[in-house]
């Protein structure tokens, strides 16, 4: 009979990052894929849910925003007690909880990384950001932002500027500085390519960072699972280009290991590291 031996170590607290986004009902994206990615990556996730919404592989099928008080209520349970050290910022919803998020950030130690990603729409095409949001995201949001991580359709959205190539990333990436945020990650994803090439910069410093595309439409959660791993990554000390690397490397092979769930879009493997982990592990 085979017996699993007991390792007994001090336990260390890991790094604490936070998640402040709206649930998946399918755990596909959201505050389901923050914390998934999160635990893959070896930090103690936490969440504060700004929004339920009824979702699956074939869309959303409804949203209902929480109220401000139990947002700040959770922010302020979790940073009380716990404490941070970094902090993702998904999906908001409404203008009144992007301002009261935006107050709540303001609140933290400076030296706290935020990353946020600015969600607007679903992959399906579903409106999750009120459009009187998208200005409380630009003005208030984004300036508490470490890094900011909008794929093609987010940076039109925020700056009016309709990217197709490389330089187009480049002149988004400039004006959404102007808004405050410390770094810019335009993620390139959508760009008719073979390659999947995102751009990081601070406005000296510029970064691209390329992958070869997966044969593989389950991608369900991508962005959300970027940021997250972009936090995690800066909660265990990495500088921010050292932490967007290992985060593209996470999420590339994350969707080349999506699998199939439901009738519609599967999610991305935030597992996969865990995955390849246990299935070499012995049994003694």
């Amino acid at each position: 009979m085979q017996t699993e031996t007991a390792q007994t170590e001090t336990a260390q607290t890991p790094p604490r990052v936070l998640t402040i986004a709206g649930s998946d009902s399918g755990g596909g994206a959201g505050v389901q894929a923050d914390l998934k990615t999160m635990l893959s990556l070896g930090v103690h996730g936490m969440s504060v849910i700004t929004a339920i919404t009824a979702q699956n592989s074939l869309g959303v099928h409804g949203v209902w925003p929480m109220p401000l008080e139990a947002v700040t209520a959770q922010f302020s349970a979790v940073v009380g007690d716990i404490g941070v050290d970094a902090v993702k910022v998904g999906m908001l919803g409404t203008a009144q909880a992007a301002s009261a998020v935006a107050a709540l950030l303001a609140g933290l130690d400076p030296a706290v990384p935020v990353v946020v990603d600015p969600v607007s729409v679903s992959r399906h095409g579903d409106r999750l950001l009120a459009d009187d949001a998208l200005d409380v995201l630009r003005t208030e949001v984004l300036p508490r932002a470490t890094v900011v991580t909008p794929n093609l359709d987010e940076a039109r959205a925020l700056t009016g500027i309709a990217v197709t190539d490389l330089d187009g990333m480049r002149a988004a990436a400039a004006k959404l500085l102007g808004s405050g945020p410390t770094w810019v990650l335009v993620k390139g994803g959508h760009l008719d390519s073979d390659k999947a090439t995102d751009l990081l910069t601070n406005g000296q410093d510029e970064v691209t960072l390329t992958a070869s595309r997966s044969d593989n439409r389950h991608t369900h959660g991508t962005g959300c699972t970027l940021a997250s791993a972009v936090a995690a990554y800066l909660a265990r000390g990495r500088t921010v280009p050292e932490a967007v690397r290992a985060a593209k490397l996470y999420v590339t092979n994350a969707i080349a290991a999506g699998f199939p769930l439901g009738t519609g879009i599967g999610p991305v493997d935030h597992g996969w590291k865990l995955r390849q982990h246990w299935m070499t592990a012995t049994v003694r």
